[in-house]
């Protein structure tokens, strides 16, 4: 992951370089903003970190960073006093208040770093699958995932990502074949499909895997009460594998957005003969 810091107050910035600075994690310092302007319109950072002060229009700042940058990066903005709600308005991916709490320091990188992996793997279209029996195909799942995004920094609404993932897919391939691991895969988006509600997009962004775009939710807690009631019912379901087929275990995890927290993570296990 590269990083940029673009802070005048050089303490904090060398503070979080210090601490990141691994054999996974490149930082650069650069406290002049016109100077990381140039920089982030020429290299491609994964991550940029930016104390938007003294400038009082924090979301020209960021929307100045998003119109001119390489590649689209993640942007954590620095301060005192921030909120998710006001940073999502001015087009920001999260925040990190100072003084800066090193233990929240490197959960918003695993939160920028969840996120970038799940993007990465949808914006790959090397493989797409097409869309059959109300899932739509990952490309289409891909448009729409990033205009959630996009309506989030115009209109500050709130999105989510339930994924559902076979976790031992490939090892089903392995022991039973192609067509139990299939059959697993198939009887997974048929339940999906059952559970939504009519508003809710499923697509299918892996062979293993299917993911539920909630938008437009009504109250905080909606998405953690989804996420539950899709594990909780799919815990009960018996018929996800053949007879003779060996335990597939499936994992629901939802994904706050633009930020990539997670904020719930389960394993559902479907016994099967090796376990029965």
């Amino acid at each position: 992951m590269k990083i940029l810091i673009t802070d005048r107050d050089q303490l904090s910035s060398q503070m979080i370089s210090s601490r990141l600075q691994d054999e996974d994690i490149v930082v650069i310092e650069e406290p002049v903003k016109s100077d990381a302007l140039e920089r982030i319109s020429k290299e491609a950072f994964d991550l940029i970190m930016i104390d938007p002060s003294p400038m009082k229009d924090a979301q020209a700042m960021v929307m100045n960073i998003r119109r001119n940058a390489y590649s689209a990066p993640y942007i954590i903005v620095l301060g005192e006093d921030l909120d998710m709600e006001s940073i999502v308005k001015i087009g920001g991916n999260n925040f990190l208040s100072k003084p800066i709490d090193p233990t929240q320091l490197q959960h918003k990188i695993q939160q920028a770093k969840m996120l970038q992996s799940y993007v990465g793997n949808l914006t790959d279209l090397s493989e797409d699958f097409p869309s059959a029996g109300g899932v739509i195909a990952k490309s289409a799942f891909n448009q729409l995932f990033l205009s959630a995004i996009d309506r989030g920094w115009r209109y500050g609404e709130n999105s989510y990502v339930i994924s559902f993932s076979i976790e031992n897919y490939e090892d089903i391939q392995k022991m039973d074949g192609d067509y139990h691991a299939t059959y697993g895969v198939s009887k997974l988006a048929s339940h999906l499909v059952n559970l939504r509600r009519q508003s809710d997009v499923i697509g299918q962004t892996a062979a293993n895997q299917y993911c539920l775009l909630l938008q437009r939710t009504m109250s905080p807690t909606e998405p953690q009460d989804a996420a539950k009631r899709f594990a909780a019912t799919l815990d009960e379901i018996d018929d996800c594998l053949p007879p003779d087929g060996n335990s597939i275990k499936i994992r629901v995890r939802l994904m706050s957005l633009p930020n990539g927290e997670v904020l719930f993570d389960q394993g559902v296990l479907k016994r099967g003969f090796d376990q029965a």
